[in-house]
């Protein structure tokens, strides 16, 4: 069955907003806690906290835990506020995911990575980091980056092609599908451009000094996802993302070549190749949406070619409801690139 390009929108950006008010989405929030943080102004969200993570949570040991405020009249959970610094509150998160990990509670966490993310309180600082395999627990916005590489072909339909890899088929996520040239998680401290760079020289033996000299930034992307076991192992979990989005204009004489073993090849494909492919659901959804941003931007996908552009675009740039450097007036400015990423 051909999916539209809304269809794949929708398959990345899952969340049920405000005003879906059907059986299904409330029955889907009321399986929800909202994790909490506190400064000097009061309380507000950070993350999602499904039920049953809640309820592991209860039967965790204390010494493990740390406190719990539970709230289960609002469904509100506070955690890892007891520590006074961000270094003592990530020991503590990596003391609890790793205790449920060595007792096998959650699936996720087999695909353990030993790779800290973050997570940002409201006035730009750091409340603690998370493993990488551990963030769906919490529900906290996740950071990554995408780069789509293409090459100049005048025969080609819009004059381009596009560096396509298929992921390798042992990856715990989303084995065999087709993705964007080069993508990565940001781990915490580091620059959304230096991830790319390192990205693509791990993912696709690109240069350092061809990337940092030719990439192009080109705004981000935001959605809300929920996971599927089919591609990630476990049903439910909510992924708040957001997604530094870079282009790359390659020389013709430069082929990416598949390096840690993440990407299985790479293919040069052409617009409408890639047309037929995201249709076909082949692609890693987010990457389906990176791509069809991309079309957006070269004035491929049009007002006059695709009439639910609007929606489209709206929900590649959702308003996140967690602090972030996602967001326009945020505070922290991790970056120059951060400060200015704006999600409209």
């Amino acid at each position: 069955m051909s999916k539209s390009y809304l269809e794949l929108i929708a398959e990345t950006d899952q969340f049920p907003y405000d005003d879906d008010q059907t059986v299904e989405a409330n029955a889907f929030r009321d399986g929800l806690y909202k994790l909490l943080w506190e400064d000097e102004d009061g309380q507000y969200p950070i993350g999602f906290v499904r039920v049953w993570v809640i309820d592991e949570l209860s039967k965790t040991p204390q010494d493990i835990r740390g406190d719990m405020r539970l709230n289960t009249a609002d469904r509100t959970v506070m955690l890892f506020y007891t520590p006074k610094t961000e270094q003592e509150r990530t020991r503590v998160v990596t003391g609890l995911t790793a205790y449920w990990r060595e007792k096998g509670i959650f699936k996720s966490l087999k695909g353990w990575r030993n790779e800290l993310w973050p997570v940002y309180d409201r006035k730009g600082g750091l409340v603690f980091s998370v493993e990488r395999a551990a963030m769906g627990l919490f529900g906290t916005t996740r950071y990554g980056v995408h780069m789509v590489a293409y090459v100049e072909h005048p025969t080609a339909p819009y004059g381009i092609k596009i560096w396509v890899p298929k992921r390798a088929a042992n990856k715990s996520t989303f084995p065999g599908m087709l993705d964007n040239t080069v993508a990565g998680g940001l781990m915490t401290g580091e620059d959304p451009f230096e991830c790319i760079i390192r990205e693509a020289d791990e993912e696709a033996s690109l240069p350092d000094a061809l990337v940092r000299g030719s990439a192009e930034w080109v705004g981000n992307v935001t959605y809300i996802y929920i996971t599927e076991a089919e591609h990630v192992g476990e049903d439910g979990y909510i992924y708040p993302e957001c997604q530094w989005v870079y282009d790359l204009k390659l020389p013709a004489d430069v082929v990416p070549q598949p390096k840690d073993g993440e990407v299985e090849e790479f293919r040069l494909c052409d617009v409408d190749e890639i047309k037929r492919d995201l249709r076909a659901g082949k692609y890693k959804p987010n990457c389906a949406l990176v791509l069809i941003n991309f079309f957006i931007r070269r004035g491929i996908l049009t007002e006059a070619n695709e009439s639910e552009l609007a929606a489209i675009q709206a929900r590649m740039h959702r308003e996140l409801p967690f602090p972030g450097p996602h967001q326009k007036d945020w505070p922290g400015s991790v970056t120059k690139q951060a400060a200015k990423a704006t999600i409209g």
